[in-house]
C-alpha cells in the first residue's frame, strides 16, 4: 500500500497501482512524449500518505509551455517562471520546466534560471516531503533525494537548507500549515531557523496570500496557535479559540454565504478587536431594533459577533432579513403623499410594525404608512 511510507523503496507497482487509481489523466502526458517529464510536490507526498487527490504538478526536463500545448489544450503560460496551466479532463495541471532559484536579498522574489536536472529543481523546495517525484515515462519509481519519505514516516517537517527561511519567510507560514493539517513536528533545526524567520522581509501582499491559504484549511486555528508559539505572528486574546468558531460557523448553510471565510478566520486569529465586539454585547429587544442595528455592521463582522455569541444574528438573517413590505413607495404617492421624506417615513414604520409582528397584510401595511407619512401634515 502506498499510503505506508515506511514501505520497502521497491514499490514501483504500488506507487503505479496508486497513479492510476487517482490519477489517471496522467496517461495523456505519458502519450504526448517528449522530455522527461514527472510528477513533483504535494501530490506525490499525499500519494504515499494515501490521502485524496490534489490539483497535479509536473516538472519537464525541457520545455514546459510546449508540453502543455502538445496536451492539446487551451494554455495559460507564465514565461519569467517558464510555468504553464492547463485543464486535463476537468483537472487543474500546472507544468514547470526544471529550474533553479536565486534570492537577491531575504523575502525578495527568486531570479529564477533553467536547471539541467530535475534533482536541481528538487533542491530549490521548502520542505524535504514536498522534494520527491515521480517519473511518467518508464517504471515508476520514488525520487527522494532529501529524505523525503522517511520525513513522512516520523511525522516530521525539515527544510532543505539553513537559508530556507531567510531566502522565503513565508515557508513559516507554510511550515505552520503543513504542521497543523498533518499533525507534524518540526525538526529540531528546522525550529531554531523558523523562529530566526523575519516575515517583515516579505511584501504584505504575498504575507497576505500566504496566510488566507493557511485560514482556509479546517486546521487553520491549530496552525495559527503554532505560528503564536513560534513568535511569528501576535495572536489576539482568545483568537484561536476564536478562529475555530467562526470557521466552523461559516461553513453553515445559514451563513457560508455571507462572507469569505478565510479572511474572516484570519481576522478572528490576528486583528484587533473591532465593532464586533460592539455587536456582540449587543441585546436587541425586538426584531425592528435588530435590524436597524445591524445595517450598520460588515458582514465580516456579523460574522465574528456572531461567533463571541450573539445567536440572534442567526433570526436576523434567516427571518427578519428577508421580511418585505406588500406595498412601495407608489402607493403612498398615489394616495396623496407628495414629500420623499414622508415616503420614506411612512415606509420605515410600516416595515418596523409588520417586523414586530403588529401588522400583516397589505392593507394594514398601506393604513401605517399613511399615517406615519401625514403626521407632520405633508399632504397634498
Amino acid at each position: 500500500m502506498v499510503g505506508n511510507v515506511a514501505a520497502p523503496k521497491d514499490h514501483s507497482e504500488s506507487i503505479a497501482e496508486a497513479l492510476q487509481h487517482m490519477h489517471p489523466e496522467l496517461e495523456a502526458v505519458r502519450e504526448a512524449g517528449g522530455d522527461p517529464v514527472y510528477l513533483v510536490g504535494g501530490v506525490v507526498r499525499d500519494l504515499l500518505l494515501g490521502r485524496g487527490r490534489v490539483d497535479i504538478d509536473l516538472v519537464v526536463e525541457g520545455d514546459a509551455v510546449a508540453l502543455a500545448k502538445r496536451l492539446g489544450a487551451e494554455v495559460r503560460a507564465h514565461e519569467r517562471f517558464a510555468t504553464a496551466k492547463l485543464a486535463l479532463n476537468g483537472h487543474e495541471v500546472d507544468i514547470a520546466s526544471a529550474r533553479s532559484e536565486a534570492y537577491p536579498h531575504p523575502g525578495a522574489l527568486p531570479v529564477v534560471e533553467p536547471a539541467a536536472t530535475l534533482e536541481e529543481d528538487l533542491g530549490r523546495r521548502d520542505f524535504t516531503i514536498n522534494a520527491m517525484a515521480i517519473p511518467l515515462h518508464g517504471e515508476p519509481r520514488l525520487i527522494d533525494p532529501y529524505g523525503g519519505q522517511a520525513d513522512l514516516a516520523t511525522k516530521r517537517l525539515r527544510v532543505l537548507h539553513s537559508r530556507s527561511f531567510e531566502d522565503d519567510p513565508t515557508r513559516a507560514i507554510r511550515a505552520a500549515r503543513y504542521a497543523a493539517r498533518f499533525g507534524f513536528e518540526l525538526e529540531p533545526e528546522t525550529e531554531r531557523l523558523l523562529r530566526e524567520a523575519d516575515l517583515s522581509t516579505v511584501s504584505a501582499d504575498r504575507r497576505e496570500a500566504e496566510f488566507l491559504r493557511l485560514a482556509a484549511e479546517p486546521s487553520a486555528p491549530d496552525a495559527y496557535r503554532l505560528l503564536g508559539e513560534w513568535g511569528l505572528v501576535e495572536l489576539r486574546e482568545g483568537g484561536v479559540e476564536l478562529a475555530r468558531r467562526v470557521g466552523e460557523l461559516l461553513e453553515l448553510p445559514l451563513w457560508q454565504p455571507r462572507t469569505e471565510r478565510n479572511r474572516v478566520v484570519h481576522a478572528a486569529a490576528t486583528g484587533e478587536p473591532g465593532r464586533e465586539v460592539e455587536l456582540a454585547a449587543a441585546n436587541p429587544t425586538s426584531p425592528s431594533e435588530a435590524v436597524a442595528l445591524v445595517t450598520a455592521y460588515r458582514a465580516a463582522e456579523m460574522a465574528l459577533a456572531r461567533a463571541h455569541g450573539a445567536t440572534w444574528l442567526d433570526d436576523y438573517l434567516e427571518t427578519w432579513s428577508r421580511v418585505k413590505l406588500e406595498i412601495d413607495g407608489d402607493d403612498l404617492i398615489a394616495a396623496g403623499v407628495k414629500d420623499g421624506k414622508a415616503v420614506g417615513r411612512g415606509l420605515a414604520e410600516a416595515k418596523r410594525r409588520k417586523l414586530d409582528g403588529e401588522i400583516e397584510g397589505r392593507e394594514q401595511e398601506l393604513a401605517v404608512a399613511l399615517a406615519a407619512a401625514r403626521e407632520h401634515d405633508e399632504v397634498a
